[in-house]
């Protein structure tokens, strides 16, 4: 997935290093609305976002998965990716943010779609996860409304500053969603 279309105003894109600057400038402008559930975005730099997009690049070479940029009117507005490709088990998890001035659009809910036809058709994997912390609804309303499983709770799976948050688990297999892309239910 070099590219790829979400409709006439949005896509994703493959991040690479000439992305650094504008990437920056989004996350600092965002800093204290993706610092509530991100826990590396309050002392993110401008060189910490090179080496990000650099171990991106290195993730795609590898075949260990890939990030890329939400982009929306030519502008980077978030990013998502997978986490570590798990081939014996066929097995990843995916994450993703997004500015607080593009939330609410339906941005992401297409992009993690898109991220989810490309690990099942693709790369022919047979589950793939999303956590969220409990307590950060929009980011859980995108597994709900793709028809994920929540599977359970991890009690204090992250550590953001002085405290921890417990993670919602939700997960779709392959066959589930074929079904669901297929008008028919889930299980």
């Amino acid at each position: 997935m070099l590219g790829h279309v979400l409709d006439e105003r949005r896509a994703l894109r493959l991040l690479d290093e000439s992305d650094t600057d504008e990437l920056y400038a989004v996350i600092e402008a965002n800093r204290a609305h993706l610092a509530r559930w991100m826990p590396w975005a309050q002392g993110q730099t401008l060189e910490g976002t090179r080496d990000f997009i650099r171990r991106s690049l290195r993730q795609l070479a590898d075949n260990q998965g890939f990030q890329a940029a939400m982009i929306e009117d030519g502008a980077i507005v978030g990013e998502l990716g997978y986490h570590r490709l798990d081939w014996e088990n066929l097995d990843t998890s995916l994450g993703y943010w997004i500015a607080e001035s593009a939330q609410g659009r339906g941005t992401v809910t297409l992009a993690v779609s898109a991220l989810v036809d490309h690990a099942f058709d693709h790369y022919q994997l047979n589950r793939l996860e999303i956590r969220a912390a409990t307590e950060n609804a929009r980011s859980r309303a995108i597994p709900e409304r793709l028809g994920f499983t929540l599977e359970g709770v991890r009690r204090q799976a992250e550590r953001l500053g002085d405290h921890y948050v417990d993670h919602a688990v939700y997960a779709m297999l392959a066959g589930e969603w074929a079904r669901l892309r297929d008008g028919q239910p889930a299980r």
